[in-house]
């Protein structure tokens, strides 16, 4: 059986087997397993190219549990909450969606995963629309499309991913979707939001019995000041930011649990330091544990004629190598449901095809880690049900802001190629 017919189905039987609620990484083992099996290549050939896969994402799995420091103390100590808070009491009520945005957008661009952005800024959403009479779906379009925003310009996994696979400097990858990233928060307020259907009024300030509950702090404890908040967030961006301006390298390894432990002494919650280290670590451990699945079968899919085929269906195309990144970002993401996945087997099976058709590696590895936004709250993935739960949407009312956070999605993935097309 052709190698690229082989990996295709071996990635649709790990989808199937996701949705049929399979671990995701046994799922990916298991499709990888297939894929390589029905190309005809042995059992040997084929656990050597899984491994092959894995061994090429280890360093940047060792950045990603690094990162877990900075995560944990925003998480933990009420950061990301003062954080979200104080956007919006600046802002105000009457431009909620805005503030709800930024919001959103800041914490994913300081390194929360965007689940538990949203999770963090729900009960403020839900409070403000009950005070304004503001529908819930526009009111998740526009914490869920901020937290796109926010996640193309992060220290989140699938940037750190895409980063390392094309041997790009994370904070450049960073950099270089900044303009993409504002211009998306403006169309996402101004021309996305007043798109979605009104569907219910919020009419409770309660989250959801099903939301998960990651605050350690002790109830009733006041929230750390925005300043102290920020503080940690910021000292990782300058960190990163000493190569681009002055030519000094500091590895993410350090520049994101330096930012953590400063924030830790900042927001004076330096009594939480083990809770925030603990919290870090299992939300990173999860994702380190998803990315070996993940490497497995880009392996395959690397290892496969997959490349080549689409690389031909693009060559007649002006571009066509440009198009390549968002465009394995996009399918990616849509099979595996996930960002950061998707930016890992979209920048581990296609980052050499995209690099030889001239593509700049920070170009290629944002325009990759675009693509992974557009379809990464499909209803197999977790973030769809992470979401919907915490603010008590139903399964039906999920669905039909699919074709919104889409479209935020595509709205990012175009900005991004034409700012790393023209700039």
């Amino acid at each position: 059986m052709n190698s690229a017919i082989a990996a295709i189905i071996g990635l649709a039987l790990a989808i199937i087997l996701i949705i049929r609620k399979i671990p995701p990484v046994f799922a990916l083992f298991l499709g990888a397993l297939a894929g390589g099996l029905l190309a005809g290549w042995g059992m040997v050939r084929t656990v050597n190219e899984m491994i092959s896969g894995v061994k090429d994402i280890v360093p940047a799995i060792v950045r990603i549990l690094a990162a877990g420091v900075l995560s944990g103390m925003l998480v933990v100590t009420g950061a990301a909450e003062s954080i979200s808070a104080s956007i919006v009491r600046r802002l105000g009520v009457q431009r909620v969606y805005l503030a709800l945005t930024l919001a959103s957008m800041l914490l994913c661009a300081t390194g929360v995963f965007i689940d538990v952005a949203v999770i963090t800024i729900a009960p403020i959403a839900l409070m403000i629309g009950r005070r304004v009479g503001a529908p819930l779906p526009r009111l998740m379009i526009a914490m869920i499309g901020g937290g796109k925003c926010g996640n193309i310009i992060s220290p989140n996994p699938n940037t750190i991913i895409a980063a390392e696979n094309f041997g790009a400097p994370l904070q450049s990858v960073m950099l270089a979707n900044l303009l993409p990233a504002l211009i998306g928060l403006i169309i996402t307020v101004w021309l996305v939001i007043p798109l979605v259907p009104k569907g219910k009024i919020v009419l409770q300030a309660v989250v959801a019995d099903n939301a998960p509950d990651d605050s350690h702090s002790s109830p009733g404890a006041p929230l750390p000041s925005f300043l102290g908040s920020i503080a940690g967030p910021l000292l990782a961006v300058v960190l990163l930011a000493l190569r681009p301006l002055f030519g000094i390298a500091i590895d993410p390894m350090v520049a994101l649990p330096a930012g953590g432990l400063l924030g830790l002494v900042t927001t004076r919650r330096w009594k939480l330091t083990l809770p925030s280290l603990k919290y870090g670590l299992e939300k990173m451990s999860g994702v380190a544990v998803l990315l070996v699945g993940t490497g497995a079968i880009a392996g395959i899919i690397k290892a496969s004629a997959i490349t080549t085929f689409i690389v031909n269906a693009l060559g007649g195309w002006s571009g066509g190598g440009e198009l390549l990144a968002p465009i394995a970002g996009i399918l990616m993401c849509a099979a595996t449901a996930s960002t950061t996945a998707g930016a890992t087997i979209a920048s581990s099976s296609f980052s050499d095809a995209i690099l030889a058709a001239g593509v700049n590696p920070v170009a290629g590895a944002a325009m990759v880690n675009a693509g992974a936004t557009v379809l990464d709250h499909l209803p197999h993935g977790s973030f769809f049900n992470a979401t919907g739960g915490c603010v008590g949407m139903s399964v039906a009312e999920r669905i039909k802001i699919i074709p919104y956070e889409s479209l935020v999605g595509i709205t990012l993935t175009l900005l991004s190629f034409l700012a790393q097309h023209f700039f």
